[in-house]
């Protein structure tokens, strides 16, 4: 078995996520795409920075996720920036139904990746962090970094 099938490379990330937004707790799933998108998102034509999650007549869809055009496309393409279906279980879908309703939280991607071949989506339950938790989180990230620093010599 070759150690490409079973690994995981990154696609995109959502570095701010973390300094925007407390993450609660993590799910994954699969995208429902078109071929042309894939191929497109293989090319690394892809941007999660500016994308959300909502929950729309029980299903859960992506909003605002860029997928560029692939570069050998012919007459049919796909649209850059249309609603993309995620692929979860029933009960998932029903406990983030749940959380979602608390005031405050929203649904937040953080990566996108290959996982055995296919796409997937890590996202967050997330609650918006305030002004003075954004410093917090910088004087933290900042004093790890003179540790680090500090360690090294």
């Amino acid at each position: 078995m070759s150690s490409k099938k079973n690994s995981e490379s990154f696609i995109a990330t959502n570095k701010k996520a973390s300094f925007l937004y407390n993450l609660i707790s993590p799910y994954e799933s699969g995208l429902s795409l078109k071929g042309s998108e894939v191929k497109a998102i293989r090319e690394g034509k892809i941007n999660i920075k500016e994308s959300y999650i909502i929950v729309r007549k029980n299903e859960v869809y992506i909003i605002g996720m860029h997928i560029g055009e692939y570069s050998h496309s012919g007459y049919s393409t796909h649209s850059p920036l249309r609603d993309r279906k995620l692929l979860l279980h029933r009960s998932e879908i029903n406990k983030i139904i749940k959380e979602v309703n608390d005031v405050g939280k929203t649904l937040i991607p953080t990566k996108m990746y290959f996982k055995n071949g296919k796409v997937k989506l890590k996202f967050y339950i997330a609650k918006g962090k305030k002004v003075w938790d954004k410093r917090q989180s910088k004087k933290d990230k900042d004093i790890k970094r003179d540790i680090d620093r500090a360690m090294k010599r």
